[in-house]
């Protein structure tokens, strides 16, 4: 599948609509970032996602509009940066898995205290780590400081695959990723 769409980020829309159109966009946190390379959609609809009970207190940014931040803490340990989709009320999101890093390098590799360049961003805790997301930036706007999220500068070739990391709905195939990329969290298919 190939993305060009001439407005990439209408968060309006189904998760898994807008997750493959984020492949090939640059974000950045106060300057610090790269190309998306892999992302997850996640539907209220959907058993693996947090929203799938309903609101809670963790999870209400999910329910706010589209295009906002939700943050939360991945097995007590890592912070997992989404983008909200769908309507307000709904909660839908798209889970930013890895990012090609080219902006603010070293303080990427301060930050996640390596050199490996391939490793600064591959994988959503590596990602929060890397661009200094934490729950402060949770319901922000992604389209607003300290966030930059610009599209694709050219069209580029997506993969999907069954999303990874999780134990519900494991077979729905709402992971995207860059093809080709050597900064994916791990290999699809």
């Amino acid at each position: 599948m190939s993305t060009g769409s001439p407005d990439p980020f209408r968060f309006d829309e189904d998760a898994w609509l807008v997750a493959p159109r984020l492949v090939g966009a640059i974000l950045t946190v106060d300057g610090v970032g790269g190309r998306i390379v892999e992302v997850e959609a996640y539907d209220r609809s959907d058993p693996a996602s947090h929203t799938f009970r309903g609101p809670t207190r963790r999870n209400a940014a999910m329910f706010g509009p589209p295009g906002r931040v939700y943050v939360y803490r991945s097995y007590g340990i890592h912070w997992c940066f989404n983008i909200v989709c769908r309507e307000e009320g709904h909660g839908a999101g798209v889970l930013v898995r890895a990012i090609e890093p080219m902006h603010g390098l070293d303080r990427m590799r301060a930050r996640r205290g390596t050199g490996d360049d391939r490793l600064l961003c591959a994988g959503p805790g590596r990602v929060c780590q890397a661009l200094g997301i934490d729950l402060g930036h949770n319901g922000m706007p992604v389209d607003a400081p300290p966030f930059r999220l610009l599209p694709p500068d050219s069209p580029v070739e997506v993969r999907s695959g069954p999303r990874i990391g999780i134990t519900r709905a494991t077979d729905v195939p709402w992971r995207f990723g860059l093809a080709g990329s050597r900064f994916l969290s791990r290999r699809l298919p």
